[in-house]
């Protein structure tokens, strides 16, 4: 079993044991997307020519003003890209679109690596900054929730807030730790390092292995959007079909465009490719890749290309993480079980977004400037210390990576 067909079995079991449907849309070169099965999204204007065009089903939830979760359930067209095909013939593209899985493993639903125990005395990387650099800047982190224990453990993470992410436990009190938990938390400690003075809020909107489907996402960060943070850090989403922007995502961002202030910085993914991942791929949504740990390659699993705005540290980092048994899930190393206390080093640009977003809101405490004009700034910055074959690159200052460029 290769290491994309054991997440696949994964995210089909734990999908399927919360009664949601999945399907596959399949490439020469491996998955298109995920999609749940039986329902599709539509903008609120086209429903009833979409119920006449595909021969039946009905709205299943509202979601937001301009986009609704629609059941095919007793249309004549019931299968999603049956459907699909014939409202895009009838009344093109952008109308209706997958309900697209999403994961907080950016990529063909592959983290770059599992997470590996260490020392409860390792030190974090990036190193954790001296002052309150990022007072007075709110980062609303939407992932897997919080370890509850985890700020009365770490000092880096002392007043960090959110939804508790809660790790089954026998009746010893022994501590099971499912596939992607800690994620939340260990993002939340990197942005905590690089700006240790903000005020930091972690959602749990991704509570099945990682996993959630669009239309949940979507109701996420309009709830993450109601604590008017300036920065909203997001380390998950997928690709798509067609590699068109994801409708109801879409929406989203077009009710919140007009609207100053905050900023989403996004994870380009982990599949090694140029194709667009979305959210990422926005282009009012920062991306974020990964370089490697000399700061000089693009790490090899990184997403790439235009879409992706700057480049930063995202191999072997070190942060903060449950305490419990963990079993790998991916080959090598199925079925090895390894026990962790309360730190982890994990690669992925699911760890370079909160690194950037951590830089921002530390030059925005410095500046008085706003998120927007930070990253700008920022972005600016990294274009002058572009790395031929990788791009865009920002390091953070006195970080174990040694590089003064984000100064």
């Amino acid at each position: 079993m290769d290491k994309l067909e054991a997440q696949m079995r994964l995210v089909f079991d734990m999908m399927t044991a919360h009664g949601i449907a999945v399907g596959v849309e399949l490439t020469r070169d491996g998955i298109g997307y995920l999609y749940e099965e039986g329902c599709i999204l539509v903008r609120d204007q086209y429903l009833d020519r979409v119920r006449e065009i595909i021969g039946g089903g009905a709205v299943a939830d509202g979601l937001i003003g301009g986009v609704s979760l629609y059941s095919l359930e007793g249309a004549d067209l019931n299968k999603v890209t049956a459907a699909l095909l014939v409202i895009d013939r009838t009344l093109g593209t952008g109308i209706a679109a997958p309900n697209h899985v999403l994961s907080v493993a950016p990529g063909s639903l592959c983290p770059a690596t599992e997470p590996v125990p260490v020392a409860p005395e390792t030190p974090t990387v990036p190193g954790p900054r001296s002052g309150d650099g990022g007072a007075g800047v709110s980062i609303c982190v939407v992932d897997t929730g919080l370890v509850a224990e985890a700020p009365e453990s770490h000092p880096w993470l002392t007043g960090v807030t959110g939804d508790e992410e809660k790790l089954p436990a026998d009746a010893d009190g022994r501590v099971t730790i499912p596939p992607y938990a800690g994620h939340g938390t260990f993002i939340a400690g990197v942005a905590r390092c690089v700006a240790p003075g903000a005020d930091v809020r972690v959602l749990n909107e991704f509570s099945v292995a990682g996993v959630t489907l669009e239309s949940s996402l979507v109701l996420g960060l309009e709830r993450a959007w109601c604590f008017n943070p300036d920065i909203i850090s997001l380390s998950a989403g997928g690709t798509t079909r067609g590699d068109l922007p994801p409708l109801g995502l879409s929406v989203l961002l077009e009710r919140y465009r007009q609207r100053k202030g905050t900023l989403i910085v996004a994870a380009a993914g982990n599949n090694g490719e140029r194709r667009p991942f979305w959210p990422a791929a926005f282009t009012d949504v920062l991306s974020v890749g990964a370089v490697d740990t000399s700061g000089r390659r693009r790490a090899s699993w990184s997403g790439f290309g235009s879409w992706v705005d700057v480049y930063a540290p995202g191999t072997d980092l070190v942060n903060a993480f449950p305490s419990g048994v963990y079993t790998y899930t991916e080959p090598p190393a199925i079925g090895l079980a390894r026990e962790f206390d309360g730190m982890a080093r994990w690669s992925g640009t699911s760890f370079a977004a909160p690194l950037v977003a951590g830089l921002i809101a530390d030059r925005m405490s410095r500046t008085g400037c706003t998120a927007r004009q930070a990253a700008g700034e920022m972005l600016l910055l990294a274009r002058e210390c572009a790395v031929a074959g990788v791009g865009p690159v920002l390091l953070p200052l006195r970080s174990t990576f040694g590089c003064l460029r984000s100064g």
